[in-house]
Parts: C-alpha cells; structure tokens; sequence
C-alpha cells in the first residue's frame, strides 16, 4: 500500500554532504540525511550521483517491468538537471538503504499507473536542487555572482568571461552547499530532454540478454526449489509420503510447511521432477465442490440482496426508471483472469553466516518484498537486503501478493548457509493465483420520449480485491472502489444514477490485474451502445451529447473519432465500435475496426486510441504501452478465462490459457492529446476502451450482442 509522507519543502529538499569525490543528492526525513553523511558514495545515495568521469547515475526506486518508467523518471531528473543525457544510467535503490534511511524515495510501489505521475513533483526538485548547487559551487569557485552563470548539459559557464566547469569537476564542492529552500521547475513547454522519445535505458542491454531477471539469478553454490501447494485454495498439508522422492539424484531436502511442499536439489529439473514423486494427501475443506456453477450462484445471491451499500445516488433512480417512456435492461458477465506473466513467480534466498538475509526477486514492491521476507524470516529489516531485478511481466501479480518471497525465504531458510531457488513451474503459476475477479452486473436504464438517458440503475456482483489485499483500505460500508469504479464515477450527465455493491468472495483468492475494475467499462460502454441503438442515435454523438464541454472524455473521444474516420464508410466488410473511459489518472477513447467472416471468425484490424495523461514524458513509451494495453487486453477479449472445477483452477499452462498470437495483433494508431495541467498513467488507461469497443463493433457486424467474456465462447455467425 502507498504511504503518505508528510514534509515540508524545506525538509524534501534536505541534501547530503560530500561522498568520496562524488555527488549524491537526496531528499530525506530530518534523521535520514545524518546517516548518509558518513556513508560511502557507492552505498549511500539516494537521487543523483554524479562521479568525476562526468557520469551521472540516477536511482530509481519504482520497479522496471517493461512499462518504461526507468527512463521516463531519468529524463525528468536529467531534464532539471540540465546534464548530457549521453552520460545518464540508471541504478534501483537500495530497500534496505531504504529502511535504514527512514524511506528516503517514497514509496517504492510500482502499479495503478503511479511509477511516474505520483514521483514526478520530487524526481523533478532533486534535478533542480542539484542543477542549482552545481552552479552555486562554480559561482563559488570563480568567485562571482551566481546570477553571471548558467548549466547546460553538464556544463556551468560563466556567461562574462567565457570560463567553464563540468559537472564532474564540481560534485564535490556542489555537495558542501546548502540545499536551495524552493526551486523552480521548468515549464514542460521548455523542456530539452523529458518530453522526448529518446531511447529507453534498458534496451541496448535487453536485447543482448545482459538484465538478470528474478528467474535468470545463479550464485555460487546455489541450490533450487520447486513448490507444491493445495489444489484448491485454502487446503492444508495432511501427509506426504516422501519415500521415493528422498533417493533420487541431486535432492538435498524435502520442505514441508502447512500449507506447501517444496522440494530442494541440485538443479530445478531434478526438483521438480521429485516433486512429482511426492505423494501428498490434501485437506482440501469445505471448498472441495466448488465450481463455476457455485461461484455464479454466490454472486447473482449477491444481486438478489436487498439493502446493499450505494457507491453512487444521484436523484432517484427508481422513480425515475418507473417514470420513463422506454426501459432496457441487460446482464454483463466476466470471468476470472490470470496474470500470465511470461516470468514465473520466483525467488532467490540466502540466509549468511552472518545473520544477513539477502533475496533476489522480480518485485512491483521492494519495501513488500522486504517485510514478506521479515515475516517470514523472523529477522528485522535492517538485516535483510532485497536485490531488485528485472521483471519479465507484473500486471500487478507481484506487488501486493508477496506470496512467493514468502515461501522462498521458508524454503531457503532449512538450507542456511546455502543460496536457494525457488521458481513456480507454469502450472503453479497458473493454478495458484491472485485472479482477476468474476463479476456479474445487471444494468437497466431509462429513456424519455426522445430517447434521452434520465437515469441508470447498476448492481455490481464481485469479490472485493481490498478484502484480499488491503482490508484496511475498504470503506466502512463496504464498498470497494476497484469493483464500482466506471460506474459509480461516470462522465455521463445523468439526473438521475444508483450503483449498488455485493460484495461476494469466495475462495479463489483475488488480486490487481492490470487495470484493476476494468472490466466495468466493457459493461458500461457496451450498455451504452445498447441505449444508443434503442434511441436510435450514432454511438458517438450519443456519448458527447451527454458529456459538457471541455470534459476531457470527450475531447479524446472526438480525438479518437477524427483518427479512425467515424462518420465516413470504411473498407467493406469492416465495421467500427467505440468507446470512452477514464481511468489511472489518465482518459482514453478508442474506435475498433474489425470483420466477422461468414464462418464466424473474428479479425481486428485496426484500434485508434486517444489518450490525455496531461503530461507526456516520452512519445514513444507511452505509444508502446498503449499497444501493450491492446494485446493483453485482446487476451482477455477473445479467448482467456479461469474455470473452477471441483475447488481447483481447471486451466494450467498457456495451450488451455492462451496468450494472443502476432495474427492477432491489430495495427495499433496512437493519439497523444496532452492537455497539460495534470500527470495521468499510461501503463493501464488505454486497456479500458478496448474490450467495449471491439464488441460494440461486433455488433455493428453481426447484430449480436456480446455480455460476456471471452468471445471464444460465443457464436459469432451474423444474427
């Protein structure tokens, strides 16, 4: 969970001193910057570090998972900064540096799109401050009016004599000034490097293999691990018959803890293949029988409820709907998700003869990571070190759960001494998630005579992630944000609105899935069209009749409408849908083109998406992320979904999971219509449209309507 800190300017722009003939820069509690004035520069430095040879290193405390945020926060350091971006490279911070200087990043969570707009404000001050110091040392230096000098690209000159410093030349005394009160950050509409498509950092190595994933981590002496746990969520360990797994080659030991069994060897093959030798009897409890049936069952129980909790009443729906000239009614339905990373979930422990812990992990959350391996360890924090890697796909499985630093650190910790590994084989992986949550809502809206929508009544039906994940953050009626976001929060103007909330969960444990709620706007958005065609209007012109001028939902989806041609006849046999949607601080519209052939086979050709994140630090990122949003989103459109059989998930690898192919991959045009005046996300909003948008084009093509996901399910023969 994030946490606030509160401090004042003064307090956020605390400095360190000197390090060892390099500069580093941080912004600190009052206590932190004490400690770090001691520390080595190569241990002790939190924003900026810059070393005699004119290399600028910039910590990074948010995760890097492919989403770009690395170097997004690099350019809006070296943007202030005012360095030569040739000579910038990146380091994570350290969370054990972290703890031990009373969390001087921030916060180190890396999901819901925050990686860059939540760390913007105090990435940009501590380029400022240091750019602001490095001159003050110069000015010193020369001994002129600071005012006489200027930096630019790593350069300080003094504008009257032509006299010039490099960065790496001033670090040192730049260090022994005092940290500026306030500075002043650059308009983005001067800005030399952010605002950008520069390069991504991370490239040049990931494309020769160079980044060490969580997975990729080998030691010396290491041993691995792999893991068994109950088939259906919430069984325990009854026995385990470990007889012909304890002589087979390479096995060290055979860990069994309640809830898992775990077999250490020499090589993870070998692991697992002992693994499967095991006998291991479950106790699986009272969830042994439950399936879809019982699932679906728990949540339409939820929508027959009465007196639930309202996140949203606006006038009087009820009246309003018993009032109205025309009423439409439907019932949308989405399943569980995996995650499907391509990188399993996995862990590197290694309890030192010395008492240290040290753990290598693909983390959203470095801070989580640590105090998951605290729990489980028994060790304090300041005794545990977590090395951030790479990650090869989060999605937000690897932020809140921690569940597998969990049982690596009590895994590793039978073998002290030893580096062990634990990585999930892909079964595990997809049979023992936090999933997207099922949801059920039905929907009934009321037209006037003119087809005007005067008022909507929504029942949401779904397990409640906060009761999983953050309890603490659950409202006291309980209302969970996540499950009635995009209904209880829409754009629309309507007089009259009601949004009811079931909270059902059941015993398949859930979790943020990428764009947590989104499946609300496929709800939404498509319930929408259905009042469109019953009104008999354009889709688009029925949205922006019911959005005010200047809303930002409807000047991305006039955006995104003038891109795709809405309005004009399109290739033949090609048909549009559309849809708007708000999100992650961010707003996003999109029109699919897509065909239906004779047969029933569906083909996306083309997604228009417009996005406004007020601010765009690099074009190029926030492109591919869009076309990111697009196929993973397709996944869940066209073919994915967990089933519950007999308690268990039925599903286990990607031939009954499967991951969209590059056939499926539409041509993908991005409009960026940065607006200015607010930081939204880019790593999730453009997901939002697209799963509405793509059936409201079915639609369009065959006159079925689509309710639930995924189509694979569906006949898509013309109606």
């Amino acid at each position: 969970m994030a946490m606030t800190l509160a401090l004042s300017r003064r307090q956020f722009l605390q400095a360190s001193a000197a390090l060892g003939g390099g500069f580093a820069l941080e912004f600190s509690f009052p206590v932190a910057a004490a400690a770090a004035q001691a520390a080595p520069v190569q241990e002790v430095n939190a924003w900026i570090v810059i070393y005699p040879d004119e290399r600028v290193v910039v910590r990074i405390a948010r995760s890097e998972m492919g989403q770009g945020s690395l170097t997004a926060l690099a350019q809006l350091v070296a943007e202030e900064l005012d360095c030569d971006w040739t000579k910038v490279s990146t380091e994570f911070a350290s969370p054990n540096e972290h703890f031990r200087r009373n969390r001087v990043w921030g916060s180190m969570s890396t999901g819901g799109s925050m990686g860059i707009r939540s760390s913007q404000d105090y990435v940009r001050k501590a380029g400022a401050s240091a750019r602001t110091m490095l001159v003050a040392a110069a000015a010193a230096q020369w001994k002129v009016p600071v005012a006489e000098c200027m930096a630019d690209q790593g350069v300080v000159t003094h504008a009257a004599t032509g006299r010039t410093l490099r960065y790496g030349q001033l670090a040192s005394a730049a260090a022994r000034q005092a940290p500026p009160a306030q500075v002043k950050l650059r308009d983005p509409r001067d800005w030399k490097i952010a605002g950008k498509p520069v390069h991504r950092l991370d490239i040049p190595d990931k494309v020769r293999g160079k980044p060490v994933f969580g997975v990729d981590v080998e030691l010396p002496g290491m041993l691995h691990a792999s893991i068994a746990q109950s088939p259906v969520f919430g069984g325990r360990v009854a026995s385990v018959d470990a007889r012909a797994a304890q002589g087979m080659r390479g096995v060290k030991k055979i860990v069994r803890e309640d809830n898992f069994v775990a077999v250490i060897a020499d090589s993870w093959w070998r692991a697992n293949e002992a693994l499967k030798a095991l006998r291991i009897e479950w106790s699986t409890g009272e969830y042994a029988n439950a399936d879809n049936e019982s699932i679906a069952a728990l949540l339409l129980e939820g929508l027959a409820a009465a007196n639930l909790p309202q996140a949203r009443k606006v006038g009087d729906a009820p009246a309003a709907l018993a009032a109205a000239a025309k009423v439409i009614e439907a019932e949308y339905r989405s399943p569980y998700l995996n995650h499907a990373t391509m990188e399993p979930q996995t862990c590197t422990a290694w309890f030192r003869a010395d008492g240290f812990l040290e753990v290598w992990t693909s983390t959203q959350n470095g801070e989580a990571s640590m105090a998951a391996a605290a729990e489980a360890s028994g060790l304090p924090l300041g005794r545990i070190e977590v090395h951030k890697r790479m990650l090869g796909g989060g999605f937000g499985r690897r932020g809140g759960p921690q569940d597998f630093v969990t049982q690596g650190v009590t895994i590793a910790r039978a073998m002290r001494g030893v580096p062990v590994k634990l990585m999930w084989s892909r079964e595990e992986d997809m049979q023992h998630g936090f999933y997207r949550p099922a949801s059920i809502v039905r929907m009934k809206a009321g037209l006037d005579a003119q087809g005007h929508l005067t008022s909507i009544h929504a029942r949401i039906a779904c397990p409640s992630i906060l009761k999983v994940l953050m309890p603490q953050a659950l409202k006291q009626d309980g209302i969970d944000f996540t499950a009635v976001r995009t209904l209880s929060d829409m754009p629309y103007a309507v007089p009259n609105q009601q949004v009811d909330y079931a909270m059902r969960n059941g015993h398949v444990p859930v979790g943020f899935w990428r764009a947590p709620g989104q499946q609300n706007g496929f709800y939404r958005e498509c319930f929408l069209d259905e009042l469109a065609i019953a009104a008999g209007r354009d889709p688009v012109e029925y949205r922006l009749a019911m959005l005010k001028p200047g809303d930002k939902n409807r000047l991305v989806l006039e955006a995104a409408a003038k891109a795709a041609g809405w309005g004009t006849t399109p290739a033949p046999g090609v048909h549009r849908g559309v849809a708007v949607v708000d999100g992650f601080g961010s707003y996003a519209a999109m029109v699919a083109e897509v065909s239906v052939s004779p047969a029933g086979a569906l083909k996306v050709h083309r997604i228009v998406v417009a996005v406004d994140s007020g601010h765009v630090v690099n074009p190029d990122t926030c492109r591919a992320q869009a076309e990111s949003n697009v196929l993973y989103g397709l996944g869940s459109v066209l073919n994915q979904e967990i089933n519950v059989k007999n308690g268990r998930v039925a599903e286990s690898n990607f031939h009954d999971f499967p991951l969209p192919r590059i056939a499926d991959m539409p041509q993908v045009d991005t409009v960026l219509v940065p607006t200015g005046g607010f930081w939204g996300g880019h790593g999730e909003p453009a997901i939002l449209p697209l799963a509405p948008a793509v059936c409201n084009a079915i639609y369009s093509a065959t006159g079925k309507r689509i309710r639930s996901l995924p189509l694979s399910r569906h006949d898509l023969r013309r109606a």
